[in-house]
């Protein structure tokens, strides 16, 4: 007879967003420098590009807490006026523009919030997937002008970072693993920040679900339902 699985409550996580907080590798620390090098930036605007998961949104977080700036939705670029917008905040993050951009009427807002922000010596942190330069922007002039800001890419973590990761997003949810489980998952998963996040989360949601302890045969079944999908 089966033992009967615990259902999975769905409480919230909170990650770790603090300065303190961020795992540095090669391939953020040039974003690092960028967002630590504030205020002193040569254009409005500084675009933070990445694939999904790799820290965009914690190192947005970072930002905002240490200059005071506002988050604000993109979506907003269609409910208001640019001189709303800007009255958000002195400084303003923008996390996720990418499915705003080919929106005429989106790019036409943001282009002029941006010259709002060039013309009062504010600033805005973008951050998106693709870099302006493989965008098909619907605005000439704010292509222009997002082309010329400078752009801090994220790329995909080394090992060791990849390492750090996993342990970060397992404390995050108070689950402590061993060094034999993290040399265990290394080599057999997909290199990026979005896999790390998946297999935490669901090797915490089976543990959780059947009693068992964060190890190697867990993360075994973890890693074959992933090759499965």
């Amino acid at each position: 007879m089966k033992a009967a699985s615990q259902i999975p409550l769905d409480f919230e996580t909170r990650p770790a967003l603090g300065r303190e907080d961020f795992l540095i590798g090669p391939g953020n620390k040039d974003a690092v420098a960028w967002i630590d090098r504030w205020p002193e930036w040569p254009a409005p605007a500084l675009i933070l590009t990445g694939p999904a998961a790799s820290g965009k949104t914690h190192m947005g977080a970072v930002w905002r807490d240490r200059t005071g700036a506002e988050s604000v939705r993109p979506d907003r670029l269609l409910s208001e006026t640019p001189e709303e917008f800007a009255r958000a905040g002195r400084n303003l993050l923008l996390d996720g523009l990418d499915p705003w951009l080919g929106d005429r009427a989106a790019e036409t807002a943001l282009f002029h919030l941006y010259n709002i922000f060039k013309e009062e010596g504010r600033t805005i942190l973008i951050t998106m997937r693709m870099a302006p330069s493989h965008v098909e922007f619907a605005l000439p002039d704010l292509a222009s002008r997002l082309r010329a800001a400078p752009v801090a890419a994220v790329h995909p973590p080394d090992e060791r970072l990849l390492a750090s990761v996993l342990i970060k997003l397992f404390s995050d949810r108070q689950l402590i693993v061993g060094n034999d489980v993290i040399r265990y998952v290394l080599p057999r998963m997909e290199r990026s920040f979005a896999a790390a996040r998946d297999i935490v989360e669901s090797a915490d949601r089976l543990a959780l679900s059947q009693k068992r302890p964060i190890s190697v045969p867990l993360l075994r079944e973890i890693l074959a339902g992933m090759q499965g999908e």
